[in-house]
């Protein structure tokens, strides 16, 4: 009697751990959805981050030499190795910003399906391991 106390236990407790990882399980897929979210957006991507540069255009008559600075707008990335910088018009400004914010985020969502990826598959292999008999 004290062994069939003993297994029912055991199930019991399996069915406890079971019932935890398929919470934990569907908690990491509601997650997965949220951050597919981002990935799945329709607006278009431009890589690169923009920033201001202040800088002396090497005219030896030009107003900089006295110590006012050009400033410009730019977007920059990398592209085969290499950094590119593209000088942005003050009408593009807005739309340019807000694409590059989008693909930056659109990078976070990838890296982070990236982790979650591992985190469903651990969590399925405990799921195996639990709900596997004995030939």
């Amino acid at each position: 009697m004290h062994v069939i106390i003993h297994i029912y236990m055991q199930i019991d407790n399996r069915q406890e751990k079971l019932s935890r990882l398929r919470t934990a399980l569907l908690e990491l897929l509601e997650r997965l959805r949220q951050i597919l979210a981002v990935a799945l957006a329709r607006t278009p991507l431009v890589k690169g981050n923009v920033y201001e540069i202040v800088r002396r255009c090497g005219n030896p008559n030009c107003r900089c030499t006295r110590g006012r600075l050009h400033r410009n707008m730019v977007l920059t990335w990398s592209e085969q190795g290499r950094h590119r910088m593209h000088s942005i018009p003050p009408a593009r400004l807005a739309d340019l910003r807000r694409k590059s914010k989008d693909y930056l985020r659109f990078r976070r969502a990838r890296a982070d399906v990236s982790v979650l990826h591992k985190k469903i598959l651990k969590v399925l292999d405990q799921i195996q391991e639990l709900r596997r008999e004995a030939p």
